[in-house]
C-alpha cells in the first residue's frame, strides 16, 4: 500500500499494519477482514451482539482465531499471547472497566508503563504523563476505586497509553462520560492520532463517530456489512436496517 498524506496535517503517513483473520467459532463466521491501517482513526459500529468486542479480542489475543491468520507488520501473530502482542504495539481498553480499586490512580497507570520501562521511577514518570493527558493529574494519589465512572474510563485510557502503543483499541470508552469528558477524550485521540498513533474504536455514540473517525466499519452478525466514511455508512440502507429493522411496506 502506498504512503498517504494527511489533509489535516500534511504529514506523510506510512501504513503500519495489515490485520487479517477468518472467523472464530460462531462469531465472525464467514467474515474476512483484510485491512491496511495507516495512521488513521477507525470506528467499528454495529448492533449489540454483532461481534465488535470479539473482533478486539481476536486482535489482542484474548481469543484465538479458529482458522485463517492475523498478520501484523508482515508476520502472522495469531498464535501470540496478549502480552506478546502488547510488546508489538497493541494497547486496549475494555468494555467493563478493569479497575483495581485498592491501587492508587498512579499505580494503576504504571501497570501499563512497566511494559517498556522496568525502573519504577521511569514507569511512574510515564504514568504521570499519560494521567496528565487524560485529565487525572490531580488524582494520582487517590484510590482508583474512588473515581467516578468517567474517571475510571479515563484511567483505562491512561493505562493503555502508558504502554506506548502503536495501535490503541478503545472499547466503548465514551460510555458513561458527560459531554465535557467526551470532548476531552476526543481531543486527546485526535491529537495522538495526528502524532502517529492508530486508533480502532468501538463506539455507539454516532455523534462521536462522525466527529473523529476517518473510516467506519459496520459489523452485523459477525460479518462486515459496510465500510466508508461516517456519512456513507450511516446513510446506508443495510446499516439502517441492521439497527432499526426493515421498513414495512
Amino acid at each position: 500500500m502506498p504512503a498517504v498524506t494527511s489533509a489535516e496535517t500534511g504529514a506523510r503517513l506510512e501504513p503500519n499494519a495489515t490485520l487479517q483473520f477468518v472467523n472464530h467459532r460462531e462469531f465472525l463466521r464467514r467474515s474476512f477482514f483484510a485491512r491496511r491501517f495507516g495512521i488513521i482513526s477507525v470506528s467499528i459500529i454495529g448492533p449489540n451482539g454483532a461481534g465488535k468486542t470479539t473482533l478486539f479480542n481476536l486482535l489482542t489475543g484474548q481469543l484465538a482465531p479458529s482458522s485463517g491468520s492475523l498478520v501484523y507488520l508482515g508476520k502472522d501473530i495469531g498464535h501470540l499471547k496478549p502480552h506478546h502482542r502488547a510488546r508489538l504495539g497493541f494497547g486496549r481498553t475494555f468494555q467493563i472497566s478493569q479497575t483495581m480499586t485498592s491501587m492508587t490512580v498512579l499505580e494503576k497507570a504504571m501497570i501499563g508503563a512497566f511494559l517498556r520501562r522496568s525502573a519504577i521511577r521511569d514507569a511512574a514518570e510515564r504514568a504521570e504523563q499519560t494521567l496528565e493527558m487524560v485529565g487525572l493529574a490531580a488524582y494520582v494519589h487517590r484510590r482508583a476505586g474512588e473515581l467516578t465512572l468517567g474517571g475510571r474510563r479515563r484511567l483505562e485510557v491512561a493505562r493503555a497509553l502508558a504502554m506506548e502503543p502503536r495501535i490503541v483499541l478503545l472499547d466503548e470508552v465514551m460510555a458513561g462520560l458527560n459531554q465535557t469528558e467526551v470532548q476531552e477524550i476526543l481531543d486527546l485521540v485526535v491529537n495522538l492520532n495526528a502524532s502517529g498513533t492508530t486508533f480502532l474504536v468501538i463506539e455507539h455514540n454516532l455523534k462521536v463517530v462522525r466527529a473523529f473517525a476517518r473510516r467506519v466499519l459496520v459489523i452485523n452478525r459477525g460479518q462486515l456489512l459496510a465500510e466508508g466514511t461516517a456519512d456513507d455508512v450511516l446513510g446506508n440502507d443495510a446499516v439502517i436496517e441492521a439497527y432499526v429493522g426493515k421498513k414495512r411496506a
